[in-house]
């Protein structure tokens, strides 16, 4: 049991790590960091950044491949990130036209990340 629950934290620190990395990539290009880890009732955003007057909703996946970890994003998932923007839009009170994409961001077993941008589908 003990196993289990150290397994469980070392998961949680490395996503952790993951999207702290991701987070100093994005500074890199200017881009400002509005919420990370954003949870609203339809689920979890992991990053939102302002890009302009738009936003960039970002998906951090972690995996020993960049390969893996783009596996690992199901259409599923993908809906209900949509529907988790759409619940932050209306919870900051901009509108459905704001300007805004949806990336992903791999992070491999050696830390590298590769941002794919407009990566989910819609």
């Amino acid at each position: 049991m003990f196993q289990k629950a150290a397994q469980g934290t070392t998961n949680h620190l490395a996503g952790l790590a993951a999207e702290y990395s991701v987070i100093s990539e994005y500074a890199g290009r200017a881009h400002q960091v509005l919420a990370h880890r954003w949870r609203g009732d339809a689920g979890e955003i992991d990053l939102i950044f302002i890009d302009g007057d738009g936003l960039i909703f970002t998906e951090v996946k972690k995996s020993r491949s960049h390969d893996a970890a783009l596996r690992s994003l199901g259409e599923r998932q993908q809906k209900r990130i949509y529907e988790a923007a759409t619940e932050h839009l209306a919870d900051t009170g901009r509108s459905l036209v704001t300007e805004m994409r949806f990336d992903v961001a791999l992070v491999d077993g050696q830390g590298h990340n590769q941002v794919m941008k407009n990566a989910m589908m819609q």
